[in-house]
């Protein structure tokens, strides 16, 4: 491993080719931050499906990725006079100081060692330190992007509600929310079938207009909701990350249904000209098989 020393020249590097690139490679002179914002996310995506695969190299080429997105936006703040790199890495070192008061002193010092809070009592009473930050967001949740990924956001809501102390007192607890949100979904898609909704496909009126014009349809959107928070917040208590877990979902259903379908085209049949139990015999083959 790299010392101190080696690390800081590594990131001055990084500063020293941006400011190259600002000033002399039309393409990056002529980015802005909106322009390399999709950009970054999708390094965002790369980085998380690096670590999902836990490929070493990759999860370290895709946080240099990374980085050079940050430094790329400071680059761009310090040319607008905004602000710069520095203060970025001031604010963030200024931040972690003050919620971790059982680490170090307000002028940065280290506390001496003594007996800390758990990892629970400090998790549990995050979001109220963060709270009284100086300039730090006024409610709990105003931190939290609207465009941010509906399964992410659900996760985020839930632990800075934990954080807060708002949380089920033991996991098993939430399994009657789950019971209910279903019971309620499926009772709001009664209550549109009986109105005429159509529920074939995106939830839409008898007469075929936008889902917003149907309050029965509206109500079904919302019952679900409500019910893949509360699936969410169950996969929460129990340590499982629901989107790593869609996910591998997701990756399963890929292969199985590539089975059928290249097994089905084999055959020199189509999938739409097969029943629904010609195409599970072969899905079950697939699960056979451990696809």
């Amino acid at each position: 491993m790299h010392t101190k020393e080696e690390k800081l020249e590594a990131f001055g590097r990084l500063l020293d080719i941006m400011d190259a690139l600002r000033e002399r490679c039309p393409w990056n002179a002529g980015q802005t931050m909106q322009s390399i914002r999709p950009m970054t996310e999708e390094e965002v995506y790369e980085l998380s499906d690096a670590i999902l695969r836990g490929e070493s190299a990759e999860i370290c080429k895709e946080i240099g990725d990374l980085l050079y997105h940050m430094v790329f936006y400071a680059r761009i703040a310090q040319e607008n006079g905004d602000f710069d790199i520095a203060d970025s890495l001031g604010r963030i070192c200024d931040k972690m100081v003050f919620r971790h008061a059982h680490v170090f002193r307000p002028d940065g010092s280290l506390v001496p060692e003594g007996e800390a809070p758990s990892a629970k009592e400090i998790a549990d009473t995050w979001e109220l330190v963060k709270a009284k930050e100086k300039g730090g967001n006024k409610t709990v949740m105003g931190g939290i992007p609207d465009s941010m990924p509906a399964i992410l956001k659900a996760m985020s809501m839930q632990e800075k509600a934990r954080g807060c102390g708002f949380d089920w007192e033991e996991p098993s607890q939430v399994w009657d929310k789950v019971c209910e949100e279903m019971g309620e979904a499926r009772e709001a898609i009664d209550i549109a079938q009986r109105a005429g909704v159509n529920g074939a496909g995106p939830m839409a009126t008898a007469a075929g207009n936008d889902e917003s014009d149907s309050p029965e349809a509206a109500h079904v959107r919302e019952e679900f909701g409500d019910l893949l928070f509360a699936v969410i917040n169950a996969a929460r208590l129990y340590g499982v990350d629901p989107e790593a877990a869609l996910s591998a979902t997701c990756s399963k259903f890929r292969r199985r249904f590539t089975y059928l379908e290249q097994n089905t085209l084999h055959k020199g049949r189509s999938l739409k000209d097969m029943s629904l139990a010609e195409m599970d015999a072969i899905w079950d083959e697939a699960k056979a098989k451990g696809l």
